[in-house]
């Protein structure tokens, strides 16, 4: 039997790379794509690894690499869609461009790959598509709101392929990480010079400035590889779980949604006074 496929985006480092290697390690053939193939070439002399081009929010290339796929393969067995980046800032000081380009990677990129792909695997019967979230898409934070809502969005979207897909054998996951030890932090550094300061919200910037703060490393950060992990199980699963946290910060994370709002804002007003 042909080894069964996956298209992963967002491969140049981090989350992606380390799934197309978990992927390769499992015997899959692998579609490892990015918006520059100058950032796979670490994983283009690797057997049963095609690289790729791909900008997910281009239609073009959407569907020239699904096409790839199938003239290669005939098959699409897995979609993991891992490219995102964070948008931090106060709602006050992002600009709409910058609130629209975050949803455009992060909801309408996986949306637009998600369309390509169902009807192929609808055809087969079978397949799985795996959304890769965060915590915030299920906790919002000060200076997070884009970012949180570009993930509430993509897992409100989830939840109803979910539904819609099982008649048809297809599995929705998402997977949610919690701090991981990527250079996650450092895009986002790179986006928050496009807000526009007022000196309002100086305690959030100076909350910003630690990167452990914005979930870039530190205590209880997870590697790349513990992700990577959870998204080659639940491509392997029969019946995978709706969601699947990662890391024991993740898990508590998740629960603290559950607390009373006002239990919530009261611990947010005390980090606020520490740093105003």
């Amino acid at each position: 039997m042909r080894p069964e496929t996956v298209l992963i985006t967002g491969c140049s480092s981090g989350i992606g790379r380390a799934t197309a290697e978990a992927f390769l390690d499992d015997g899959w053939t692998v579609y490892a794509t990015a918006r520059d193939t100058d950032d796979l070439d670490a994983l283009a002399d690797r057997e049963n690894c095609v690289v790729d081009e791909l900008d997910v929010t281009d239609d073009s290339d959407v569907r020239n690499v699904v096409n790839r796929m199938l003239r290669n393969d005939d098959r699409i067995d897995c979609l993991v869609n891992n490219a995102g980046y964070a948008q931090f800032g106060p709602t006050e000081e992002l600009p709409v461009d910058a609130v629209a380009d975050q949803f455009a990677v992060n909801v309408y990129g996986p949306h637009r790959l998600t369309r390509a792909v169902l009807p192929h695997m609808r055809e087969a019967g079978e397949g799985t598509v795996v959304n890769v979230s965060s915590v915030a898409g299920r906790v919002s934070m000060p200076g997070g709101g884009a970012y949180s809502g570009s993930k509430f969005a993509l897992e409100a979207m989830t939840d109803a392929l979910r539904w819609e897909v099982e008649g048809h054998g297809i599995d929705a996951v998402l997977v949610e990480p919690g701090p991981v030890e990527t250079q996650f932090t450092d895009r986002a550094n790179e986006e928050s010079d496009r807000t526009e300061r007022t000196g309002a919200y100086e305690w959030f910037w100076s909350m910003f400035e630690d990167t452990e703060a914005v979930g870039g490393g530190g205590t209880g950060a997870v590697e790349p590889e513990r992700v990577a992990t959870t998204i080659v199980d639940a491509a392997n699963l029969t019946d995978p779980p709706a969601r699947m946290p990662v890391g024991r910060l993740a898990e508590l994370l998740v629960k603290s949604r559950y607390l009373p709002d006002s239990v919530v804002d009261l611990a947010i007003r005390f980090a606020r006074k520490r740093l105003a």
